[in-house]
């Protein structure tokens, strides 16, 4: 077969399908067209019986009327086919069949006409109508199929549950064509405008519900809860068992950093902690002994102090990031001022003296803060640039930055050997000493930064850290900008009158 006989045979088939599927849809038109269908298809055919009698025994030409007979059945049913047949008997003997102008019928092949007739009008029908069905069936058979696609979609590969029950009820509601529908975690109960459909767990437990109108077609009814129902069910258990799992799995990854955090604090007790008590004990007993010198007693007497002063700075850092591990830092906010905040981070270090130089800008504010806890931050962030800055001093500086001010930004720059970009995202970490650390032996418990972020991040701030190997360090703390209440600035100017 050629290319164009081909194609106009698709064509062909293609025309023919479409033919089908209208005659097969699921609503009939309306009664009163076919009707009108029927009489004019009969009128029509009646005519052209006139044209077809010089080619044709009159008799014969009965089959005209078929066409009209089998279309009208396979449109509109059984009641309008049986009709049409009646309507083209009663045609073809008024007009054709002799006595013409009449209806009486003397021979019995017009009776075999009409019994024809009746017999294609029922058969069409019969088979329209089973095919009908079956493609409206297989219709809703697909359509029921992209709903559990779509509510699988949904409900399994939504992040919030709860989200993606509010979006699974909305495609029910679509595709059953109700007024409304929700699906609502736990059990609820119906009320006198809506029924409730209770969706049960893989263990059996009622874990959600649906909610729909309380009147609904028997037909819809019953395929919401024959064929909607268990397929949520179904996906709304593994939704459930999914929220399970991810809660546990949160719940297993918190026990495992507890644990890590634990044994860290284990390592640190029992090296960080016996160290200088030890130290201290030692310098105990041979203070006692009456050899010593004046001078070897001072010595000794110095070790158990700065020993005792480490000791207590090392259980201050621990009871500091207990508390913000636990979200009990709740920061005390009042307005404070940088330079004051600075000054007593700088007047407070401990150990060796350092050389810290503070500039701060004449337009940087007070600002909204736990001053205790800023001034625990800043010391840390000193000493910190103290023990590896390698002896350099320490430049301090403050500005205001961000847009239209919203921000007070504190420098804090060591001249040390730097950071490397590996070890940057893990210095805020608890009990964290990177490679310089222990290249030096510096006997710290690594919480100095990690409480550090704990208590910026608690006033509303956030701290950076920039550094390159070989030139030096630089930590950014970042604080936000409070604007003041009028009842603030006129307590303020009030203060300053007295």
């Amino acid at each position: 077969m050629s290319q164009a006989p081909r194609t106009r045979w698709a064509g062909m088939r293609g025309w023919a399908s479409q033919v089908g599927a209208a005659t097969l849809r699921d609503q009939r038109p309306a009664r009163q067209t076919g009707l009108v269908a029927a009489v004019t298809a009969v009128a029509l055919a009646t005519v052209a019986i006139y044209f077809l009698r010089r080619v044709a025994p009159v008799v014969s030409l009965s089959v005209v009327y078929l066409p009209a007979v089998l279309l009208i059945s396979t449109y509109w049913g059984f009641g309008l086919g049986l009709l049409t047949s009646l309507l083209s008997a009663a045609a073809f003997n008024f007009f054709h069949l002799p006595p013409t102008g009449g209806f009486t019928i003397v021979d019995g092949r017009n009776w075999v006409a009409l019994a024809a007739f009746t017999i294609v009008a029922l058969v069409a029908s019969t088979i329209a109508e089973l095919a009908r069905s079956r493609a409206l069936e297989a219709e809703r058979r697909r359509a029921e199929a992209d709903l559990a696609a779509t509510l699988a979609h949904e409900l399994l590969l939504g992040v919030d549950t709860g989200t993606a029950l509010a979006s699974a009820a909305r495609r029910v509601a679509e595709a059953l064509g109700l007024a409304s529908a929700a699906i609502e975690q736990g059990t609820v109960a119906p009320d006198p405008r809506r029924q409730a459909l209770a969706l049960h767990g893989v263990d059996g437990q009622p874990v959600a519900t649906l909610l729909v109108p309380a009147q609904l077609p028997p037909e819809t009814e019953e395929r919401l809860r024959t064929q909607v129902v268990p397929t949520l069910d179904a996906l709304v258990a593994i939704a459930h068992r999914r929220d399970v799992m991810q809660s546990e799995l949160v719940e297993t990854a918190a026990l495992r950093r507890s644990d890590d955090i634990k044994t860290a604090l284990l390592r640190t007790v029992s090296h960080d902690l016996r160290t200088p008590l030890t130290a201290v004990v030692a310098a105990g007993h041979a203070l006692g002994a009456d050899s010593l010198t004046d001078q070897e007693r001072t010595e000794l007497s110095s070790a158990v102090v700065e020993e005792g002063t480490r000791l207590a700075g090392l259980v201050d850092n621990l009871l500091a990031l207990s508390r913000l591990q636990a979200g009990s830092a709740t920061p005390r906010s009042d307005w404070v001022s940088i330079e004051d905040l600075l000054s007593a981070a700088a007047e407070g270090l401990r150990g060796e003296p350092v050389d810290v130089r503070v500039t701060i800008d004449p337009d940087v504010p007070e600002i909204r803060a736990d001053a205790a806890q800023l001034e625990r931050a800043f010391a840390n962030l000193l000493e910190n640039a103290g023990r590896y800055g390698g002896g350099g001093p320490i430049v301090v500086h403050a500005r205001r930055a961000g847009r239209a001010g919203s921000q007070v930004v504190v420098s804090v720059v060591d001249q040390g050997p730097g950071i490397d970009s590996a070890e940057q995202e893990r210095i805020f970490e608890p009990f964290y000493r990177g490679r310089t650390a222990n290249s030096r032996m510096w006997t710290g418990s690594g919480l100095g930064l990690a409480i550090v972020k704990g208590f910026v991040e608690a006033n509303g701030g956030s701290i950076s850290v920039q550094s390159l190997p070989g030139q030096g360090t630089s930590f950014q703390v970042s604080l936000p900008v409070a604007e003041r209440t009028g009842s603030e600035i006129a307590a303020g100017a009030a203060g300053q009158s007295s």
